[in-house]
């Protein structure tokens, strides 16, 4: 079963990613498990060169804290793959402009950016190539990369139609609770690594005190009711579900267990520091010698780049490119 998928080194890890990601990158790696930093995403940000690098060096630790295992699965950073963009560039002359301008990320991210670059329309498409260079199978996604991963199915589908089989179409995956977790600030909006109030978002290294202080003060409502009920009562849902993911029971489970709200986060940050604080040591660990992060990361480009190679040429192939 061939998995992919990537994260952009765009600043720290927080528990949406963790929930919503991460934990299923962890419990689906294997062999044919190929897992990214997706490095050229990232340049379609405000984003100094050496920042870019010390995220990615950041990104690489993190991921192998959370449980990844460079001995079973591939770990790899995409611009090392330069069949990432060449395939990108490919796949560009097959989609069309109305699609992307249509895309929901697009439309909400341009509106921020004054003389937006070109590749915040184009990514999605550089996205489909890091997808479909793999055969891959399964894609866990975040429910705001839906979207995304449906253009990535167009686009196969579309260049099997023209040139002939030679992209599998992949699915997603979401994990069946917090596959969105929100700001604990403002329970309507995702939690983001780049909008979310400082309260609002919960990262998976911050220190005990301040995962409490923040959960402590998470937005809730004043019926002081305990109930699962995310069109009356998102703050409190949004808790409830992140509880349910860590805990492996049903949001309705946890809150049938509490009368009062202030127990239910004392017990949600307790709960939360415990899950993350393994990662922590690790990760700082880690962090002690980037240059054996980084023998891990070509190791993996190398393995990644010998499967890549082949659907690249394939697919050049199939557009009538020569060599």
């Amino acid at each position: 079963m061939r998995i992919l998928s990537g994260i952009q080194p765009s600043g720290s890890m927080h528990l949406g990613n963790y929930l919503g990601a991460l934990r299923q990158w962890v419990e689906g790696q294997s062999s044919d498990a190929f897992y990214c930093v997706v490095d050229l995403h990232a340049l379609t940000l405000q984003i100094e060169p050496e920042k870019l690098r010390e995220q990615t060096t950041d990104l690489l630790a993190t991921l192998i804290a959370a449980g990844l295992d460079p001995e079973v699965c591939t770990i790899f950073i995409q611009s090392q793959v330069p069949y990432h963009a060449q395939l990108n560039w490919l796949l560009e002359c097959v989609t069309t402009y109305g699609e992307l301008s249509r895309m929901t990320a697009f439309k909400e991210k341009s509106q921020r950016q004054e003389g937006f670059r070109v590749g915040l329309l184009t990514y999605p498409v550089l996205q489909a190539a890091d997808i479909l260079l793999y055969q891959t199978e399964f894609v866990p996604v975040g429910d705001d990369q839906r979207q995304h991963l449906e253009m990535a199915r167009t686009i196969a589908e579309r260049f099997n139609n023209r040139f002939g089989e030679t992209f599998r179409v992949p699915v997603g995956t979401q994990p069946k609770v917090a596959a969105r977790v929100m700001d604990l600030q403002e329970p309507t909006r995702k939690m983001s690594k780049s909008i979310s109030s400082p309260l609002g978002n919960l990262h998976m290294f911050d220190a005990p005190e301040d995962i409490r202080k923040k959960i402590s003060k998470a937005v809730t409502d004043t019926d002081g009711e305990v109930r699962f009920d995310w069109e009356k009562k998102p703050g409190l849902s949004n808790l409830l579900e992140i509880y349910s993911s860590l805990s492996g029971e049903t949001p309705e489970q946890v809150a049938g267990r509490y009368t009062r709200y202030g127990e239910l986060k004392t017990d949600l940050s307790e709960l939360v520091v415990t899950t993350f604080a393994p990662m922590k040591q690790r990760y700082e660990e880690l962090l002690l010698d980037p240059g054996n992060l980084y023998k891990i990361a070509a190791n993996g480009a190398e393995k990644a780049s010998d499967v890549a190679g082949v659907v690249y040429r394939r697919a050049a192939n199939a557009m009538g490119l020569s060599g």
